[in-house]
């Protein structure tokens, strides 16, 4: 039976688990886990928060899984709510005025080959980048391009309107460019 969820669309693990199926839910933990802590990393700037906040937005999740609305969307919608908990976040280390130490890179053991180095090098390129965004800019570039929310969403999600979210993406979107054009 396992075998079977495994290869099921989104659709039907979210209707499943809506019905009150724990093990449809599971593999749509192990399929979006991945995505959704590289999420809630680049969100949060690095932090070792991002475990934290993904696993309190998915025991949320399960508990609030009767208003998810269209059951396709399962990832986007888990990754709003993995947002929403890496602003709250956010909010307490401004309160704090806390800035969170940066990420230390360890060495691999195993020899790296260039593709796999030059793609290394170009994620901690674009990681820099967004961490340099405006909280604004890189918040709306990280609902757009990774949780693939729609403008209409991600204005919702933060409570301006549609035209704030294009001209904030417009901005994101060449400052991103510009940077990985000059690091190319």
């Amino acid at each position: 039976m396992t075998t079977q969820l495994e290869s099921a669309p989104d659709a039907l693990l979210a209707q499943r688990a809506k019905d009150g199926d724990e093990r449809a839910f599971g593999v749509l933990i192990r399929r979006h886990s991945p995505f959704l802590v590289a999420f809630a990393t680049r969100y949060l700037g690095g932090s070792s928060d991002a475990d934290d906040v993904v696993q309190e937005a998915l025991i949320a999740g399960w508990r609030q899984l009767d208003e998810l609305r269209d059951p396709a969307r399962i990832r986007s919608w888990l990754a709003t709510s993995v947002a929403r908990r890496a602003t709250d976040v956010l909010r307490t280390r401004a309160r704090r005025d806390v800035r969170p130490l940066p990420d230390e890179e360890r060495p691999s053991l195993a020899p790296l080959t260039e593709a796999v180095a030059e793609g290394r090098a170009a994620t901690r390129a674009l990681g820099d980048v967004l961490a340099a965004l405006p909280q604004d800019q890189r918040e709306v570039w990280l609902l757009r391009e990774m949780a693939e929310l729609s403008y209409d969403e991600i204005a919702e999600r933060l409570d301006v309107g549609v035209a704030t979210v294009r001209g904030r993406l417009a901005r994101a979107r060449g400052a991103v460019l510009a940077a990985m054009e000059e690091w190319r």
